[in-house]
């Protein structure tokens, strides 16, 4: 992760705040069942400069580490469900396909209120809900199908927004299911389990995964996932409730500033001369902005 160049102090810096950030989102992925990736990517694109599209892949690539890893300590607990897992992961591929199918027709600047509704939903439900920690999952008609339509609401939220898995799942499983909050939260990392195998598989095919970084960040998830598993099973449910929520905030207020960026965000043509072309005629030539890295 060295810049050729760049003073050997830097690098040591950005391998420091690299690995901080996996120390980061792996304490957050055992404390509330999530891949944190909320963490990571900002964390890869600042620190490291990467686009967003490598940073997401990448971010990926360490889920996959920080799952696993937060999958053994729930289940040296007892507190994953591999039916549940399995029914969740046929749902969000539904769910997912909805929600690739849903992008292509509505306006970009819609998409992050649907998730910001639906986070403000979720919200207001967990302060309504009374959570519990011993409730055992007893599977049957009607709670396999809840846990399908659970996995179709993130499997679509991922698709349309690029956010689901543990910010999903976990109340859903609490809210929908009626699950205990420790159960919910270790059997939502046993779902991105495969589903961040079969993505960094498919991710290093198109070789957009940077393994170095990818293999840093998830070895301080790794390192700190049992710290914030063992954090959750300490505090209260309703204290672990309350947390979940001001993480969800977070998660908006995230959004909600990418989305600001985007915006404010000069749009720049492939070429600084290219014509700008409208529904009627080709009228103007795009305003010549900064060149970006792959310009330099």
């Amino acid at each position: 992760m060295s810049v050729p160049g760049a003073p050997a102090g830097g690098a040591a810096r950005r391998t420091a705040l690299v690995l901080a950030a996996g120390v980061g989102s792996g304490f957050l992925s055992g404390l509330f069942g999530v891949g944190g990736g909320v963490v990571i990517v900002p964390a890869l694109m600042t620190v490291l400069g990467m686009s967003q599209r490598r940073a997401t892949a990448t971010s990926l690539a360490a889920i996959m580490l920080t799952a696993v890893a937060g999958t053994a300590s729930y289940g040296v607990r007892g507190e994953i469900s591999p039916a549940a897992a399995g029914l969740l992961v046929i749902g969000s591929l539904v769910g997912a396909q909805a929600g690739l199918l849903a992008l292509r027709r509505l306006p970009e600047q819609v998409l992050p209120w649907i998730f910001v509704g639906f986070a403000v939903f979720v919200a207001v439900l967990m302060r309504l809900h009374t959570p519990v920690r011993e409730a055992a999952l007893a599977l049957d008609g009607p709670r396999a199908a809840a846990l399908v339509a659970v996995g179709a609401v993130a499997g679509l939220l991922s698709g349309l927004v690029g956010v689901g898995g543990g910010s999903v799942i976990v109340p859903g499983l609490e809210l929908v299911v009626g699950v205990g909050d420790l159960l919910a939260r270790g059997t939502s990392l046993l779902v991105m389990v495969p589903t961040a195998m079969t993505g960094t598989w498919t991710n290093l095919r198109h070789g957009i995964v940077d393994l170095r970084a990818g293999g840093l960040v998830g070895l301080g998830a790794v390192l700190a996932t049992p710290g914030g598993t063992a954090t959750a099973a300490r505090i209260s449910p309703e204290a672990g409730a309350l947390l979940f929520d001001l993480f969800l905030l977070g998660v908006v207020i995230a959004m909600l500033y990418k989305e600001r960026a985007r915006r404010r965000a000069p749009r720049r043509c492939a070429h600084p001369r290219a014509p700008r072309v409208t529904e009627d005629r080709i009228t103007t030539r795009c305003r010549a902005t900064r060149p970006g890295p792959a310009d330099r």
